[in-house]
């Protein structure tokens, strides 16, 4: 797929995006998010998605423990455009999607397909289409020496020096995306107001879970 697709204004962005309800997932602007998709409705919302802008609206269940068919979800998402697809010869599609704005949701439509749709409102995050043309500043000495032993904790191996070679905003909104938080720890991060924030929050987050660990289990109560 092109990767030529560019948006440099939230009034070139859809009236109406299809969403995708899924716990603990987090996509942001600029991130890369793998999907691997098998239930008929999202099938079909592949498809459709393919076929007109190719814009998914990455949403997560407001209550992660609910299983229900049609959750409530959180009010503010991001969408997402589909730059890879491949069939499976199982009859799954393997997709990749770039994140490309966050949006509040205005109303949900009437349903007329198998998935749902909502009437997105991107005014407020119009800043998403220029965080990637920015750098910032970050204390990257404070998040590495937290990062490196939430990292042996949870088991993740790291090739350091390209960690500390990426961009400020790229380790970010990669590590944001990748670190197993809890799902309301996930949309926090999305909800943050600026990459300052949501950098604050992030290396925050890192620090509580490692200390968390160091006192052992019941340190809480």
């Amino acid at each position: 797929m092109s990767e030529r697709f560019q948006v440099k204004d939230v009034a070139e962005l859809p009236d109406s995006l299809p969403i995708f309800p899924l716990a603990g997932v987090l996509l942001l602007p600029g991130g890369f998010l793998p999907l691997n998709i098998f239930e008929p409705r999202y099938l079909q919302m592949i498809e459709d998605a393919l076929g007109s802008g190719r814009l998914i609206g990455m949403v997560q269940p407001a209550n992660p423990a609910e299983r229900a068919f049609q959750p409530e979800v959180y009010p503010l998402g991001c969408a997402g455009r589909l730059t890879a697809f491949k069939e499976t010869d199982d009859g799954r599609y393997l997709i990749t999607l770039k994140g490309v704005c966050r949006f509040q949701i205005g109303e949900e439509l009437p349903q007329v397909r198998l998935y749902r749709k909502v009437r997105p409102q991107w005014t407020a995050f119009a800043g998403d289409l220029k965080e990637a043309d920015e750098d910032f500043a970050i204390d990257k000495k404070r998040l590495f020496a937290a990062l490196k032993p939430f990292f042996e904790v949870h088991g993740i191996k790291a090739e350091w020096p390209t960690l500390e070679s990426v961009s400020p905003l790229t380790l970010v909104t990669s590590l944001a995306m990748m670190c197993p938080f809890e799902p309301r720890e996930k949309q926090a991060l999305l909800e943050a107001k600026t990459l300052a924030e949501r950098t604050e929050l992030l290396t925050a987050l890192i620090e509580m879970a490692v200390m968390q660990k160091m006192r052992g289990p019941g340190a809480n109560q």
